[in-house]
């Protein structure tokens, strides 16, 4: 298969994490014949500094005209850390889920069992977790008005939704149960909230369409308490903009790290991939962040495009990965491993698919890996 993917490294460490997926990508490349085209564009403070503005039109051009985007991160601090900024990194991202109708953000949820002791949940409660979040992401809190009085001591964010909005990734979320274990909760606070109402309303109609899958409700709040209680219960959560980058970033701490989980960002010609933490600025430069995230973002882009297999090529090296301790030290504090030895490790396990390998660690702490 021949794919034109945009790369947008974006800020803080995103470079240094794209760099890896791209470095798997790569792999999957050699080793199963395809042929992937990379450009790579501005975006985030990186473009501000450069072009003005947090998504340049050359950037958007490219992302449009490219069968897939590749994220990196995005933020500064020194926008951050400045309430007055009119301009800020995160418009960029906000613009280009709307711009490319990125409707649909796509988080999967699971416990590593190598992993499970790095989790602050206990054993017991994290083992066998596998869910995935449906979150909307281009209506709601976010994108709604805004209001501040002239005095600056009176500030409002309208929340709201269509019908249409909530349906089209209503839809998505009953599919994907269907194919997993056939359950879909609808997190939602209609007990206060109007626009909430009008999901629960909308997901109980389309649910009807979709006899085999068992649709349940829960209040935002009670579902937060819930993740972090009993997390296996969930199969696929559906929920709106805000409710779900909060709870698929509290659902991090069930893998044991934020640096572990991808997403994929949905529309109807459109698809962006991108691991779900922050630019981290602290480390930039420092080849101590997880590119773990990003690879498995990688990955998703393969499955978006019916590469399943080699998909699950890169899971499979990163399980290796994790199993075998070859981690950053966010995984393993005494790890001697960086951002991109790791990546080396994972790329060099795609392409030796037969797992007839060992690897010299001495070595990929050099970052010159070897087969043996």
């Amino acid at each position: 298969m021949n794919l034109n993917i945009a790369l947008l490294p974006g800020d803080g460490v995103g470079p240094e994490v794209l760099a890896q997926a791209v470095k798997c990508l790569q792999a999957v490349e050699e080793t199963f014949n395809h042929e992937f085209v990379f450009k790579e564009a501005l975006v985030g403070a990186a473009a501000i500094d450069k072009k003005g503005k947090p998504l340049p039109q050359s950037t958007l051009k490219l992302c449009q005209d490219a069968d897939a985007v590749l994220f990196g991160a995005i933020g500064d601090p020194k926008y951050d850390n400045d309430p007055e900024a009119k301009i800020r990194p995160e418009q960029g991202l906000l613009e280009l889920r709307k711009s490319l109708g990125l409707f649909a953000n796509i988080r999967p949820v699971l416990s590593h069992p190598s992993l499970l002791h790095k989790s602050p949940l206990k054993k017991e409660i994290i083992s066998g977790t596998d869910f995935v979040i449906y979150r909307e992401l281009t209506g709601g809190i976010y994108f709604g008005e805004k209001k501040l009085n002239k005095e600056g001591t009176v500030a409002s964010d309208l929340c709201e939704y269509s019908e249409t909005e909530i349906s089209r990734i209503a839809h998505l979320a009953f599919k994907a149960a269907k194919g997993r274990k056939k359950k879909v909760t609808l997190v939602d606070k209609a007990n206060v909230l109007e626009s909430s109402r009008l999901w629960r309303k909308v997901v109980t109609r389309i649910g009807e369409s979709y006899p085999e899958v068992t649709l349940d409700f829960l209040f935002v709040d009670n579902a937060a308490m819930q993740l972090v209680l009993n997390p296996t219960q969930f199969d696929v959560i559906l929920t709106e903009n805000m409710f779900g980058d909060i709870l698929s970033d509290e659902g991090s701490v069930i893998g044991g790290s934020i640096g572990l989980l991808a997403s994929a960002s949905i529309g109807d010609e459109n698809a962006l991939f991108e691991p779900i933490h922050g630019s981290y600025p602290q480390a930039k430069g420092k080849n101590v962040a997880n590119p773990i995230a990003s690879i498995l973002s990688a990955a998703m882009l393969l499955e978006h495009f019916g590469l399943m297999e080699e998909a699950m090529a890169i899971k499979l090296a990163v399980d290796k990965s994790l199993r075998k301790g070859i981690v950053t030290p966010d995984i393993k504090s005494k790890s001697q491993f960086g951002t991109q030895q790791v990546g080396d490790y994972i790329a060099h396990s795609i392409v030796d698919i037969e797992d007839n390998f060992r690897v010299n660690d001495e070595n990929i702490d050099l970052g010159k890996s070897t087969i043996i």
